[in-house]
């Protein structure tokens, strides 16, 4: 008996042994590589040049590839064996990936991408998810959710992958690296599998922002020039009312960091959505309806619609005839979707890129060389493994209003990390115009130390994370008051003034601005009693001078109106509005 007990135990502690000693050897093969990689070889770049020509820019970095991008020698595997299977090596390499190559860099294998580089989760059945390094227990993102891995991990420099509708920027995310989207058509796509050519672009990750602007310099051969800094920083409120987080932990990062680097007066509130309604006539043909037949949608939520026409008509036109020939297995969500397309007409494939373009001009015209949009990169915290938030209509639909803006007009998108809220990785995305690539990257340069200083500023503040200040709120109430100025709503600007003046009364603009509405209404004496306010908190604030003159003229105060516009050419002296009042008024009344 006591033999038989002895044996059990034998048993029991062989079997412990071995359950320690395989975890240890999972822990082990986790920790090398997250399961970020398909395929590891090297691919050397050539010798440096003789001094005293500059060495290669960049050199000493090494890199990876998603699996969608061709290198002589090996099969593209598009994130399915069964792709792979039925396709031959490639005869050339990727012209994008020669290019990085020749500029000095080592690649070291091809990264793991969603089945058919198709969705936005970093899920594959076939070669398994990798795991985020940043969290985990949570998705990485995809598609190129490899690439974001093999940063994140810190096993590359910089790493290579594409953007359809969110591949770079939302795994960039949810790893907490760097992701940059270029303008569409900025970098070449030869050599990569195409998903959605109206969206597909080539994309790249880094933890670094030089490297991740010595990246883009190589990708977009750009030749040097000084950086420039922004004039015009949005923040697009309604975007950030879709956060599943506490908006104040990321937006108040933003305007911190900001008005450090370059003054509160490049900052401006906006409703994105009420923009694009006004300028993207064409949105209306999207505007999804709810089952009793009544439209229940924004112009976001529409031009989200026509980038997922957009996606599955023309991943349809490129793979169709590959599915059903070659009858692979896919992912089920992937099956699923690629089960539902919808025939799309001639004609509403014309309007998806009747959209495209009015949102590309009308972003260009918002933003123009020196503005930055500024929208969270996702909505909700990255998912758990096997959860099921990923396949709900509210994650998908918040997730495609974002990644919509820029997919659909073709600028370029960064993704930022602002470290964690929660034990989640956090980010926010700046967009600028398409072609402005190298003005977002010298923008992420410039203002990349200053977020992670607010992001560590806010994640240990002892104030509620969810708490906007006052500040915050005032600045906008005034923006919200300076769209229906706008729009000759002027007693509607008025009440938000006038909230904006409750919140932070010691801010000289919004009495300014307030008095600009009275003035319209013809209330010379409250525009007046505004400017004066304005003007004792702001002694230089010539908008305050001028309003002031003008409702002291309407009231017949015309040696103070003198007064007023003689010190706003003080300030201003070629103010023409000062100079033409003061010249008017002299003549008549001295």
């Amino acid at each position: 008996m006591g033999s038989s007990s002895t044996n059990i135990w034998v048993l029991l502690g062989l079997g412990l042994a071995g359950i320690i000693l395989m975890t240890r050897k999972l822990k082990k093969v986790v920790k090398e590589d997250f399961g970020a990689f398909v395929l590891k070889f090297q691919l050397l770049p050539p010798p440096q040049p003789a001094p005293p020509k500059a060495p290669h820019p960049l050199t000493g970095l090494s890199f990876a590839v998603s699996d969608v991008f061709d290198i002589e020698g090996f099969v593209t595997g598009f994130g399915n064996p069964d792709w792979a299977r039925t396709h031959e090596a490639a005869a050339q390499t990727s012209p994008v990936v020669s290019a990085v190559i020749e500029g000095g860099a080592t690649c070291i294998g091809k990264t793991v991408v969603d089945d058919m580089a198709y969705s936005i989760n970093g899920e594959n059945k076939h070669y398994d998810t990798p795991t985020n390094p940043a969290a985990p227990s949570r998705l990485p993102g995809g598609s190129s959710s490899g690439s974001a891995v093999a940063v994140a991990a810190k096993i590359v420099d910089f790493s290579l992958g594409t953007d359809t509708v969110g591949g770079v920027r939302i795994p960039a995310g949810y790893c907490g690296i760097i992701g940059f989207r270029p303008s569409h058509g900025a970098v070449s796509h030869i050599g990569v599998i195409p998903v959605s050519p109206s969206l597909d672009t080539v994309g790249w990750f880094a933890k670094d922002p030089s490297i991740l602007r010595r990246v883009g310099h190589v990708l977009l051969r750009l030749p040097y020039a000084d950086q420039r800094i922004p004039r015009h920083v949005l923040i697009a409120d309604d975007g950030f009312q879709l956060l599943k987080i506490p908006a104040n932990r990321v937006a108040h990062v933003v305007i911190s960091s900001t008005e450090k680097l370059f003054g509160r007066q490049v900052l401006k509130h906006m409703n994105i959505g009420d923009y694009l309604e006004s300028k993207v006539p064409s949105l209306n043909q999207f505007h999804s309806t709810n089952r009793n037949g009544e439209v229940k949608t924004s112009s976001i939520k529409s031009l989200a619609n026509a980038m997922q026409f957009l996606q599955r008509h023309e991943f349809k036109l490129n793979h169709e005839e590959w599915i059903n020939s070659a009858k692979p297995v896919l992912d089920p969500v992937i099956s699923a979707q690629v089960s539902e397309m919808l025939e799309l007409t001639d004609a509403k494939v014309a309007d998806c890129q009747l959209i495209r373009n009015e949102t590309r001009s009308a972003l260009h015209s918002l933003l123009k060389d020196d503005g930055i949009l500024v929208v969270p990169t996702f909505a909700y915290p990255p998912p758990k493994l096997g959860g099921k938030e990923i396949v709900s209509e509210d994650y998908q639909s918040r997730a495609f209003n974002l990644l919509s803006i820029a997919s659909m007009s073709g600028c370029c998108q960064v993704s930022v990390p602002l470290g964690f809220h929660d034990k989640c990785p956090v980010s926010v995305s700046f967009i600028a115009r398409h072609g402005g690539d190298r003005f977002l990257l010298d923008t992420v340069q410039t203002m990349y130390t200053s977020l992670q200083e607010q992001a560590d500023i806010a994640a240990k503040s002892n104030l509620p994370s969810n708490a906007i200040t006052q500040e915050e709120s005032a600045e906008i109430a005034k923006e919200k008051g300076n769209i229906a100025f706008k729009d000759k709503q002027w007693q509607k600007a008025i009440g938000f003034y006038t909230e904006a003046v409750k919140l932070s009364c010691n801010n000289a603009t919004y009495y300014s601005n307030r008095a600009a509405a009275y003035l319209e209404l013809g209330s010379f004496l409250q525009a007046e009693a505004d400017c004066s306010t304005a003007i004792s908190l702001d002694k230089k604030n010539v908008k305050a001078y001028l309003r002031r003159g003008t409702a002291r003229e309407m009231l017949g105060y015309y040696k103070e109106a003198i007064e007023d516009f003689t010190y706003a050419l003080v300030l201003e002296p070629t103010n023409k509005r000062a100079s033409t009042a003061a010249n008017r008024l002299r003549k008549l009344f001295q």
